[in-house]
């Protein structure tokens, strides 16, 4: 193994850069749901059924899925600045291929090429971690997380807006002209930064797994995450169905603007990691699943109360954000130098059960309507609490803590 090499870094975070980095984190994770208010419009101009549309969105996660197996993990071998400025321009060159494809070969190619590269989040996230003083770093951390989150939440609803404007390929072209302004402002403002393992690529890529075995912290955060985010998926899945049907008849824009009230959760979750820097990461988690089991009696009543539906939105994006912000912070200190590898393993399994979410929640709203979507998503939120009560308990007893 050859030795490690350290490219000196900029003390700190520079004023502004924090939120520089949350905006871009956002602006990547955003183009992987554009597509998903705007598959009526894309069906009809190619001439595709429902399901052939469909087929856009799995193409983004597909993708997204491959980058954060092959490509986040690079983040430990490469200089980070020049790694991140040129995955911005790829997944930007994703959206622009996407914008002037004739067929649907092309929708699909520029789709998948902005959902591989749009893991620049990946390594944003862990970068903006060594960058920030110990005392700051959950608030870091949490800040650019919250841009992550506002990115899924607000795309469908800004894609919705631009298309009435001016067609569904609009949408395409602000978001790369976005993301090439994101890459710009990134390559002057973010300062060069490399700490290498000394590992070829492939020993690299089987490091992750070796990381999965040797830490049980990791598996158990991989774990919790896992469940998180399909509680989040279980949700956002099937309001949709609700608010179109017969207890709301909203429009498609005012389904959208609901992102807005989950942003508001989002960016409340900040203060997490305030939490975290004086050392109450545990008790955050600990909060968190217990405001995301209740969000569900909350939720319940949706059909019933609009009030209830925004209130359980508010706590159910709340308590994710602030589980997953608390888990980031308890992987990052295991192993400062493999952050990014850490993060590759961490966000595969956080991306696994969002899928898993997604189909368990459109089964049950087909099987038992809005009551089936909450039971299931309370019994994701049970899991998720038990195996923390239970995994944090286990671990205090073998550290003899």
């Amino acid at each position: 193994m050859s030795s490690a090499a350290a490219v000196p870094v900029t003390p700190g975070l520079t004023p502004g850069l924090v939120p520089i980095m949350s905006v871009a984190t956002g602006l990547a994770v955003a183009g992987n749901y554009y597509a998903q208010p705007l598959l009526p419009a894309i069906a009809r101009e190619m001439g595709l059924s429902a399901a052939g549309a469909g087929a856009i969105v799995t193409t983004a996660q597909l993708g997204y899925a491959l980058g954060l197996l092959l490509i986040v993990p690079l983040g430990d071998l490469l200089e980070r600045r020049r790694l991140i400025v040129v995955m911005t321009l790829l997944a930007a060159a994703g959206l622009l291929v996407t914008a002037l494809s004739p067929s649907m070969a092309g929708v699909f190619v520029g789709t998948a090429l902005a959902g591989l590269f749009s893991v620049v989040a990946q390594v944003l996230v862990p970068l903006a971690a060594t960058l920030a003083a110990p005392a700051q770093r959950g608030k870091v951390v949490g800040t650019v997380m919250s841009g992550l989150l506002l990115g899924i939440l607000l795309a469908r609803t800004v894609a919705g807006a631009l298309a009435t404007l001016g067609g569904w390929r609009t949408v395409y072209w602000v978001g790369a002209a976005a993301m090439a302004l994101a890459a710009l402002v990134l390559a002057r403002r973010l300062p060069r930064y490399q700490h290498s393992v000394g590992l070829s690529y492939p020993r690299l890529l089987l490091s992750v797994l070796g990381l999965f075995r040797e830490e049980p912290s990791l598996r158990l955060r991989a774990f919790l995450g896992a469940a998180a985010f399909a509680a989040f998926s279980v949700l956002w899945t099937s309001m949709a169905f609700l608010l179109a049907g017969p207890a709301y008849g909203f429009s498609e824009v005012t389904i959208g603007l609901f992102g807005l009230a989950g942003a508001a959760g989002a960016l409340a979750a900040s203060a997490v990691g305030h939490l975290a820097d004086r050392g109450h990461g545990d008790r955050a988690t600990t909060l968190g699943w217990w405001l995301l089991l209740l969000s569900w009696g909350s939720l319940y009543f949706a059909p019933l109360s609009l009030a209830a539906l925004i209130l359980g939105v508010l706590a159910l994006d709340l308590a994710v954000q602030g589980v997953h912000v608390s888990n980031q912070g308890a992987i990052y200190r295991i192993r400062p130098e493999a952050r990014n590898r850490l993060t590759a393993a961490y966000m595969t399994c956080y991306f696994i059960g969002g899928a898993a979410g997604s189909l368990v929640s459109a089964a049950a709203y087909g099987a038992a309507g809005w009551s089936g979507v909450c039971l299931c998503g309370g019994i994701v939120s049970l899991a998720g609490l038990a195996a923390w009560l239970g995994g944090s308990r286990l671990h205090k007893a073998v550290s003899g803590a």
